[in-house]
């Protein structure tokens, strides 16, 4: 089966890099999806070992601070079931539930962020979903993608 690559949009402030890379092994569970095409990547598509690029937004500093790997598949995001979680879903039920996470572990931290403003610069991007669909937490990025994002770190 074919590696794919993701971007996992994350405010760090509720859950970033350095809640991540705090963890324990490094893994951190991957919660709080509420839009539904993003669960339906989560749900089907994102697979074990896939890559990721960890993306803080809605910071003062937007863009891409890292890299992660999935260590575990989907299954149902525990904070839809809680009623003191920002999260909760009262119409999700454990025999029916909406909402899924994914574990993943921290492989990189950058040594600086790669931002959206650096990434819209780039030619080979501008098909990429985050140019077009910015607001989508959960999203694919091409084989590609990842390669030209990687070497605008050199």
């Amino acid at each position: 089966m074919a590696k794919h690559y993701w971007l996992f949009k994350a405010e760090p402030h509720i859950y970033g890099i350095e809640h991540l890379a705090a963890a324990p092994n490094k893994i951190g569970r991957w919660d709080g999806i509420r839009n539904y095409q993003a669960r339906n990547f989560l749900r089907d598509q994102v697979a074990l070992n896939d890559e990721v690029f960890i993306y803080h937004s809605s910071c003062k500093h937007v863009g891409i601070v890292g890299t992660a790997k999935v260590v575990n598949t989907a299954y149902p995001d525990p904070t839809q079931f809680n009623p003191e979680s920002d999260y909760y879903d009262p119409k999700s039920t454990a025999e029916n539930p909406r909402w899924v996470s994914v574990d993943i572990q921290l492989t990189k931290v950058f040594p600086r962020i790669i931002s959206l403003a650096e990434i819209k610069a780039q030619p080979l991007l501008e098909n990429m979903v985050l140019v077009k669909q910015s607001r989508l937490s959960t999203q694919p990025v091409t084989a590609d993608e990842w390669k030209v994002i990687l070497s605008l770190l050199k």
